[in-house]
């Protein structure tokens, strides 16, 4: 078998921190590391850690103090907010609350909603797990995309709820929802729409005022900005009817041994000392990001992944979707090799070939329950993807059903990895 490769190079789009990194592989040696885990957590840009080295000099207490260094920082705080306000074309009235990441943030948003939510039973463990017991109503999502859109639109008519929330796009298929027109359902019952946008946002504008998303989460370390920060935005009156997040210094007004005053949003969720390096670093990546989205993003993932689903077919491969009539996705695919346990396939592109894909079911088990498999490689590109990383991934996936993995592998009870392993793994990162 020989695949054939068009000649169409892609070249990155931003410089990321560790391109061109080398790693070791068991047979001795090292090669160029194949980073294809954008999904699970993207590297920082060069741009970003530069503006945290920027910072860090000044480095002080935000909001507290009264130095130089301590103005200053509350000034970058409060700058990174408006900016990441701005980049997600937040309403001139929403708030934004810095969080740990998505899975924080919903959780707060959780905590908020004063009714019964709706949601689909394919949805990330993020946007799921915070509704059980909450009241959640479970859509099943349907053969088609249209069909699903007629499942949700029915749960909306069928009984009142506050709000509607859906990840935005799927962390397994890269599957997109129609949010625009999901906003407008939901608007008509009086409902509100939260999204999941984790996987959305590092691949696509997204504008809350004219798309009509009410809530939208994302985590920095998806964002080119592994930095401990994530965001939720929309509007106040909710959060600042919850309690606080986090109870501590910084939430309150006032306080005496037996009574709290709260602040309103978003310090009233921000308690404790802010993770300012995080939101100015996030910030970073917004400034970065804006003149690449949509364009020259959707034409760079297009690219990569049309050339990976094309290698795919003809390797025999298995690409899962739900939708044969999801007309957006984002640089995520997932799929399986015929008679290949994947867990062993990812030990043996990583210890073998350098490259870096993730396996297993991706924190959505009911999404893989409806796809009808039980695990799978996923393999996720980014601004510092190029198409001889596509390219190095069909090699090896070729070479694995031709001749075999070239080095013994040990599982799949402790999960699959080489055996011996020769490899060194850096203690000082």
């Amino acid at each position: 078998m020989s695949l054939a490769v068009e000649n169409s190079p892609v070249e990155p789009l931003a410089l990321v921190v560790g391109a061109g990194q080398c790693v070791p592989v068991v047979q001795g040696g090292q090669v160029r590391y194949v980073n294809l885990d954008y999904a699970a957590s993207a590297p920082a840009l060069d741009s970003v850690v530069a503006q945290v080295n920027q910072t860090l000099p000044l480095y002080a207490s935000v909001h507290r103090g009264a130095g130089y260094a301590s103005l200053a920082c509350t000034a970058a705080y409060e700058q990174a907010r408006a900016e990441v306000a701005a980049f997600l074309g937040a309403r001139p009235d929403d708030v934004v609350v810095f969080t740990r990441n998505t899975t924080d943030a919903l959780n707060m948003l959780a905590s908020a909603v004063p009714g019964p939510v709706i949601h689909l039973d394919t949805e990330h463990h993020a946007n799921l797990l915070p509704w059980q017991g909450r009241g959640g109503r479970v859509v099943t999502a349907q053969a088609t995309l249209a069909g699903t859109m007629a499942a949700i639109e029915a749960e909306l008519a069928r009984s009142p709820a506050a709000l509607l929330t859906v990840t935005g796009a799927s962390n397994v298929t890269g599957e997109c929802l129609p949010l625009a027109e999901l906003a407008a359902l939901a608007h008509a019952r009086g409902a509100r729409l939260a999204v999941d946008g984790a996987q959305l946002v590092p691949h696509r504008a997204v504008d809350m005022a004219a798309t009509g998303i009410d809530y939208l989460a994302l985590s920095g370390h998806k964002l080119y900005a592994p930095f401990g920060i994530g965001v939720l935005a929309g509007p106040r009156d909710w959060l600042d009817a919850a309690p606080p997040h986090l109870a501590g210094g910084g939430a309150v007004r006032a306080v005496t041994p037996q009574t709290v005053s709260w602040a309103d949003s978003p310090a009233r969720h921000e308690g404790g000392t802010p993770n300012l390096l995080g939101a100015v670093a996030l910030a970073a990546a917004c400034r970065e990001l804006a003149p690449l989205l949509p364009g020259p993003v959707t034409a760079h993932e297009q690219e990569l992944t049309r050339r990976l689903r094309s290698g795919l077919a003809e390797l025999g491969g298995t690409r899962h979707a739900l939708w044969p009539d999801a007309g957006e996705s984002v640089g995520i695919v997932s799929f399986t090799l015929p008679g290949v346990e994947p867990g062993l396939l990812a030990a043996y592109l990583s210890a073998e070939h350098g490259i870096g894909v993730r396996d297993g079911r991706f924190c959505a088990h009911p999404l893989f329950a409806r796809l009808g498999v039980t695990s799978a490689v996923r393999a996720s590109v980014g601004l510092g993807s190029r198409s001889e990383d596509i390219d190095r991934l069909l090699g090896a996936l070729e070479e694995f059903l031709v001749t075999g993995p070239r080095w013994h592998y040990a599982g799949p009870d402790g999960g699959w990895s080489p055996f011996p392993d020769t490899r060194v793994l850096t203690t000082q990162l």
